[in-house]
């Protein structure tokens, strides 16, 4: 433990250190605060383009093996296909190609028009640990036991005030600052933005456990009358169990035992499964609440920060990655000074959209799995029976849940692919997520090209393996740039230009 101690204080001496060097000054080009998967994967995008990135976490460096999230979905296993993860991080955990929702309806997840038509069973940890390897392989400062206390900012800069593990505040200042700490983002707080919202379930038991009987699925899920109950497997002998008993709407503080997450378990299942050795027990509250903006200034919002919702679906984890998807290529350009104007300003603009939609999508699942009054249980009979009816409900289902049915805005006039999400699809000589893993913009022609954005080292140009004639540029994120059913070199490079 002294040794411990010792090494703490030496990384916060080191801080301190680099951080009053010649004064308050402008030690790392971007701050990321929070060192969960958002931050992470921000972070270790921006450090991979070069930019010089620091990483504030609060938390000692460990990465915990009891965590939420625990399921993957196939856009956000596209975005780290482009990274170089996906194939080990499948290697940690089982994949399912079914749910079902309020027992009448199915979704087949196979169907999706996606590389990884699935969803991925797999401890948040895992996904953490790729993550935070890339971070630290590309060259970013991390810096635990380190609590932000203050923050301004002006025209040029923002100044980061951190308490360090040993309690003292030092004041580090960046070109931009991202938060992605949390639900109870203390940058958000220093920012002055409001998180309004509901709490949508009072009272979630989450328990990690051993079980004498083997479930017959990756993923058991069911509720019966006041109980709700749902198991998943890590794939190393330990089950996530998550589930909540209206009857018995407690606080948050409210002892938790084993035997009670066993007779929820009982009363929506049916069984236990034998129960026992459990390694985490928490009592929580799902909220629904987005902050109003995920940009002031050059201060920017990412993940749990900003935005929370019922763990229906699934979809937390995967929306907070896909929000570092979308603003690292952005963050890096403009530190690079090749961002053209309003390129920031589009952050917010397509992902605030985004996370209304999915606080809407989850919000609603949980109060029709919750339906108690007739009239809303008719509602559900209905909608189940509907979308079992219509192929276009399921797929517009599938594509929220899964996520790779979101587009974002397109100006007036462009091409009806602008905006919309790249498949994987066939180039020559490879496919189209291994060309992104440059993080460059990647043109894909039927012919060849060689204009001056290809010289500067950040435009990729593939041709396609088939007969396509249609010229697409692809965002760093894989979502159509600009697309035309003919180019020449002037229109690509005013394409280029406008991104």
């Amino acid at each position: 433990m002294a040794y411990v101690r010792w090494q703490r204080a030496l990384a916060s001496k080191r801080w301190q250190q680099e951080a009053t060097m010649n004064g308050t000054a402008t030690h790392r080009t971007v701050i990321v605060v929070g060192s969960g998967p958002t931050g992470l994967l921000l972070a270790g995008d921006l450090a991979t383009t070069g930019v010089s990135v620091a990483l504030v976490e609060k938390r000692p460096r460990k990465i915990s093996n009891l965590s939420r999230a625990f399921g993957v979905h196939a856009r956000t296993l596209e975005q780290l296909d482009a990274r170089g993860l996906a194939g080990e991080l499948l290697a940690t955990g089982d994949t399912i190609t079914g749910l079902r929702l309020f027992r009448r309806l199915s979704l087949d997840l196979s169907t999706l028009p996606s590389r990884f038509p699935f969803l991925l069973i797999t401890p948040q940890y895992e996904v953490e640990r790729l993550l935070e390897r890339r971070a630290r392989e590309a060259g970013v400062e991390f810096a635990y036991e380190s609590e932000v206390v203050g923050l301004r900012q002006d025209d040029e800069g923002v100044d980061l005030d951190v308490r360090g593990a040993n309690g003292a505040v030092v004041t580090r200042r960046a070109a931009y600052v991202v938060g992605a700490d949390g639900h109870r983002s203390a940058v958000r707080e220093a920012i002055g933005l409001d998180f309004p919202g509901v709490s949508v379930i009072k009272s979630l038991i989450l328990a990690d456990v051993r079980l004498a009987e083997k479930p017959e699925g990756v993923l058991t899920v069911n509720g019966r009358g006041d109980a709700f109950a749902m198991i998943a497997s890590f794939g190393d002998g330990w089950y996530r169990v998550m589930g909540w008993n209206r009857r018995n709407e407690v606080s948050d503080d409210a002892p938790l035992d084993l035997d009670e997450v066993k007779e929820i378990t009982r009363r929506a299942l049916g069984t236990d499964y034998g129960m026992h050795d459990a390694r985490w027990l928490s009592r929580f509250h799902s909220d629904e609440r987005q902050a109003p903006h995920y940009r002031v200034g050059r201060v920017f919002l990412a993940g749990d920060a900003a935005h929370i919702h019922s763990p229906a679906g699934g979809q937390g984890m995967n929306t907070g990655l896909q929000d570092a998807a979308n603003l690292s290529w952005k963050l890096a350009a403009a530190v690079q000074g090749r961002a053209p104007q309003g390129l920031l300003d589009s952050y917010e603009a397509e992902r605030h959209p985004v996370g209304r939609a999915v606080l809407r999508s989850s919000g609603g699942l949980v109060r029709l799995a919750r339906a108690r009054n007739p009239l809303l249980r008719a509602a559900r009979a209905l909608v189940s029976a509907f979308a079992d009816m219509a192929p276009p409900v399921r797929r517009k289902a599938l594509g929220q849940i899964s996520g790779i049915g979101y587009s974002y805005p397109a100006p007036r006039g462009a091409h009806r692919l602008t905006g919309t999400r790249v498949p994987d699809v066939a180039l020559e000589g490879g496919r189209l997520y291994e060309a992104l893993r440059g993080g460059r913009f990647v043109l894909i022609t039927p012919g060849t090209y060689e204009g001056p954005s290809v010289r500067e080292g950040w435009l990729s140009v593939k041709r396609w393996a088939g007969d396509r004639r249609t010229t697409v540029l692809v965002r760093p994120d894989g979502y159509v740039a600009w697309a035309a059913e003919s180019a020449d070199t002037a229109r690509i490079e005013e394409a280029v230009a406008r991104w």
